[in-house]
C-alpha cells in the first residue's frame, strides 16, 4: 500500500470514529446534564468536516501532474491544514462562548454516569491519536498529522471534562459549573494545538527548510554512485506527501559532457529507488577544482 492510500484510508477512520463519538457524546451531554461533554461534541463534530476535508485534499493531491502542474498538485495539502485549522478555531470559539455562558447560568450538576462515558472516550481518543499520528509520520502528511491532533485536542477536552464534572459531582451545590469551566479550560488547548498544527503547514507553503534530516541523508547517500566525488548544495521542499530536490553534485572535471549527464542520470534513479518519499530530483553537475 503506497502513501497516499494509507492516508485516505486513516482519515476513513477517523471520518468513522468522530461521527460515532459526536452521536454518543451529544446524547449523554444532553441526558448527563454536561455542557463540557456537549462542548466535546461539539468538536466531534466539526472533526469530522475537518476529516472529510482532508479526505478531499488527498483526493485531489493523488491527481498527476499536468501542464499547468508540472509538479504535480500536492500543493493542496498544505491549503488543506489551513483549514483544519480554521475548523479547529471555530470549535474553540463556540466552546469558549457557550461555556461562558452557561458559567452565568444556573444549572443541575452532571450525572455520575457521565465519567463512565468520558473515560472511555478518553481512551479511545488517545488510541486514535497514536493511530493517526503514526500514519501521518509513516506518509509525510501534515493535514494528517493536523487530523491526528484533532484527536489529541480531542482526548484533552475529555480529560477536563472529567475533571470538571468529578468535581461538581464531588463537591456538589455550588460547584455545578465546574464542567463549564473545564469546557473553556480545553478551548483554550484548542487553540494552542491550532498554532502548533498552522506553524509547520506555512513552512510547507514558503518552501522553508525544514528538512535537515532528509538533506544530510540525500547528501550521504549521493556518495555511494560512482562518480559522484561530493555534494556542494541541497535544497529540499515538501509537495504533498513528496519531496523535490535541487542537488549540486562534484564531478571529475576532466569527463565529457555525455558522462557528466550519465552521472546525474544514475544519482537520479537511485536517490528516487534509495529514499521512496522522494519526487523531482534536479541535478546540477559542479567540476572539482
Amino acid at each position: 500500500m503506497n502513501n497516499e492510500q494509507t492516508a485516505i484510508r486513516t482519515t476513513y477512520f477517523s471520518i468513522i470514529g468522530n461521527s460515532a463519538l459526536a452521536l454518543i457524546k451529544g446524547v449523554a451531554g444532553v441526558y448527563g446534564n454536561s455542557y463540557a461533554l456537549i462542548a466535546d461534541a461539539i468538536e466531534s463534530t466539526t472533526d469530522i468536516f475537518a476529516s472529510l476535508l482532508v479526505l478531499l485534499g488527498f483526493k485531489y493531491a493523488k491527481r498527476p501532474a499536468d501542464e499547468n502542474h508540472p509538479y504535480g498538485h500536492g500543493k493542496i495539502e498544505p491549503l488543506i491544514t489551513f483549514g483544519v485549522v480554521a475548523f479547529l478555531v471555530v470549535s474553540a470559539t463556540i466552546i469558549a462562548y457557550e461555556s461562558i455562558q452557561n458559567i452565568q447560568t444556573p444549572h443541575e450538576v452532571p450525572k455520575p454516569w457521565t465519567l463512565i462515558v468520558l473515560g472511555i472516550i478518553i481512551i479511545w481518543k488517545e488510541l486514535s491519536f497514536q493511530i493517526v499520528i503514526k500514519k501521518s509520520r509513516q506518509t509525510n502528511s501534515s493535514s494528517l498529522k493536523a487530523d491526528a491532533w484533532h484527536h489529541r485536542s480531542d482526548a484533552i477536552t475529555s480529560v477536563l471534562a472529567f475533571i470538571g464534572i468529578s468535581i461538581a459531582i464531588i463537591c456538589g451545590r455550588g460547584y455545578e459549573t465546574a464542567d463549564d469551566w473545564a469546557a473553556l479550560i480545553a478551548s483554550l488547548f484548542i487553540l494552542y494545538n491550532s498554532y502548533l498544527i498552522f506553524r509547520p503547514a506555512l513552512g510547507e507553503v514558503m518552501d522553508e527548510q525544514l528538512y535537515d534530516e532528509l538533506i544530510l541523508e540525500i547528501r550521504e547517500r549521493s556518495t555511494e554512485v560512482q562518480g559522484v566525488l561530493d555534494t556542494e548544495k541541497c535544497f529540499v521542499r515538501k509537495s504533498g506527501l513528496k519531496f523535490h530536490v535541487d542537488l549540486h553534485v562534484v564531478v571529475d572535471g576532466g569527463i565529457s559532457v555525455k558522462s557528466g549527464h550519465d552521472i546525474a542520470h544514475d544519482l537520479k534513479d537511485f536517490l528516487r529507488r534509495e529514499i521512496p518519499t522522494l519526487g523531482h530530483v534536479l541535478i546540477h553537475i559542479e567540476p572539482n577544482e
